[in-house]
């Protein structure tokens, strides 16, 4: 058997006759698009985070996307954030017509070093986008105090950070908006792709229903550009809903398998995460690091154990990005970590038998390097 980084089915074993009830739910209801599902939703999910609004749409990218759109953001203005990150972050960006400006990392958290963004403001500069990596969060106290000094607007990207808090506070309440992504590898993940963006500025709202909805208020009649169809799934929503539930169990059980690898791996020259002071991580994936990476996974291969880099490839160094200009060496802590980090199996459901063979394959391997 073929160990992965990620599996869904056992979850779904023992969530299936929920799902299939969200499905039944949906298809009896007599309304397939932006029914009592989606709006049930965004009620819910607002709640729990203590935010006034939650808009769903179609994907992560598109909450990224309408989210700066929603802010003011559009051609030649810049948004800040970083190159350690899933490209879609980015692609969000570059979509709006703005211009993505990168700063490095913290060496230890992998997170924006917020030290670097003051001297990356410009005239030009109209938000800062931290992205909540692998399951905590941005110093957010810091990044906040720049925003106000300099009049820019904040969009956290939590699309990692379900569930996460920093000092008390929830991953998306930090901000002026937050984007989120449901796809379905995340803490909070559904059955295909989905996404919302929260905010508790009632302009925002608006402005996002309307960009969501061909830039209508009223059906035929578009009263904003550029406007998109990036609605959430009646079925999707309902699914999340009832997931949405069980978020916190979700979150125990991520941790209690984040600490079987912290007592495992121990003292095996492997850099383990580690939360940052205010931070409750929620452990989205489990990165650790080494400088013989390749060579750990080509042996972890060799008896079908297949794990993940995330990422190989900082987004500053791709060629769909090379018109912005980064020569390498640009962000040294950034190009030195994608050359070093991989994941380890991260999931609620992992068994702990296969969780104890990733342990016994990794520390034979690094006792033989």
């Amino acid at each position: 058997m073929t160990i992965n980084v990620w599996d869904y089915l056992p979850e779904y074993e023992k969530e299936r006759q929920d799902i299939l009830d969200a499905v039944e739910t949906v298809f009896s209801s007599g309304q397939l698009v932006l029914g009592e599902s989606v709006r049930s939703f965004e009620r819910e999910f607002a709640k729990r985070h203590g935010i006034s609004h939650c808009v769903g749409v179609d994907n992560g990218t598109n909450a990224v996307k309408l989210g700066l759109q929603a802010l003011g953001v559009g051609p030649g203005d810049e948004v800040i954030t970083v190159s350690n990150t899933a490209a879609p972050t980015v692609v969000a960006i570059d979509s709006t017509g703005a211009t993505p400006v990168f700063v490095d990392v913290h060496e230890d958290s992998f997170l924006m070093n917020t030290d670097a963004v003051a001297d990356a403001i410009t005239p030009r500069t109209k938000c800062l986008l931290p992205v909540h990596l692998y399951g905590q969060c941005v110093d957010m106290d810091a990044l906040g105090e720049l925003a106000r000094r300099h009049g820019l607007t904040v969009l956290e990207d939590c699309a990692q950070a379900h569930g996460a808090t920093r000092n008390g506070r929830p991953a998306g309440t930090m901000g002026d908006a937050a984007a989120f992504s449901f796809y379905p590898t995340k803490v909070l993940g559904t059955y295909g792709d989905g996404g919302a963006v929260l905010t508790s500025d009632e302009r925002v709202n608006q402005s996002l229903r309307r960009l969501r909805y061909y830039g209508m208020e009223e059906r035929y009649y578009v009263v904003q550009t550029p406007c998109h169809n990036s609605r959430l799934d009646e079925v999707h929503a309902e699914i999340l809903r009832r997931k949405l539930r069980r978020l916190d169990a979700y979150v125990a059980a991520r941790r209690a398998v984040a600490d079987r690898y912290a007592e495992g791996l121990r003292d095996t020259g492997l850099v383990l995460p580690q939360p940052t002071t205010g931070n409750d991580h929620v452990y989205y994936v489990y990165v650790v690091r080494h400088p013989r990476r390749d060579e750990i996974l080509d042996a972890l291969k060799a008896q079908d154990i297949v794990l993940n880099i995330s990422y190989p490839w900082p987004v500053h160094t791709m060629t769909g990005f090379a018109h912005l200009g980064y020569a390498e060496g640009a962000l040294p802590v950034t190009e030195a970590l994608a050359k070093e980090i991989f994941s380890l199996p991260m999931y609620p459901s992992l068994p702990v038998e296969v969780q104890e063979k990733v342990i016994s394959a990794l520390r034979e391997v690094l006792s033989s390097l």
